[in-house]
């Protein structure tokens, strides 16, 4: 029996578990506070009620990480403040940001978030920590589906040139 073998949680974390861990947090509690803005940006009911589900998941993934780190004794990311709510009418027309564009921000995030993710997963030797961020992956997955199905129905994705036909193959 090795230093890594047995109980998990009794492991330590290595500095790439570490790394990961902590910029991933950081990145969390940022895209937190950005989606709260966004909140008092959309008019779409729809996607309104998407952003509050991708809150509430956030900040499960906020506190599970925070209590990892301070259970292995890792100074915790800052965390920015809380936005507060604004109604849509009290900001300026030229000064919103539109549905699309919040859509199409929060898709990419979704995107980048399953590659960060993926990257912890693939470093990882703590099977828990692994673990964590399967479910973290999964549940990117599971709103990534629920977006793109949504731009889709709201004419909110262009997509890119549509490559209809094949052309002839020569022999040569």
């Amino acid at each position: 029996m090795g230093i890594l073998s047995g109980n998990p949680q009794d492991e330590p974390m290595h500095y790439g578990e570490v790394s990961g861990v902590w910029g991933y947090l950081l990145t969390t509690k940022a895209l937190n506070a950005g989606y709260q803005v966004f909140l008092n940006h959309t008019g779409d009911a729809d996607l309104k009620g998407f952003i509050k589900d991708v809150l509430r998941s956030s900040k499960q993934e906020i506190e599970q990480l925070e209590n990892l780190l301070k259970a292995n004794g890792v100074a915790l990311p800052p965390t920015p403040p809380d936005r507060p709510e604004a109604s849509i009418e009290n900001i300026p027309p030229g000064a919103r940001i539109n549905d699309m564009e919040v859509a199409g921000a929060i898709s990419r995030d979704i995107a980048l978030g399953l590659v960060s993710c993926s990257s912890v997963i693939g470093q990882c030797i703590r099977e828990d920590i692994a673990t964590m961020f399967v479910q973290f992956h999964a549940s990117k997955v599971q709103f990534g589906a629920r977006l793109l199905r949504m731009n889709k129905e709201k004419g909110w994705l262009i997509p890119p040139p549509l490559h209809m036909q094949t052309p002839e193959l020569v022999h040569a």
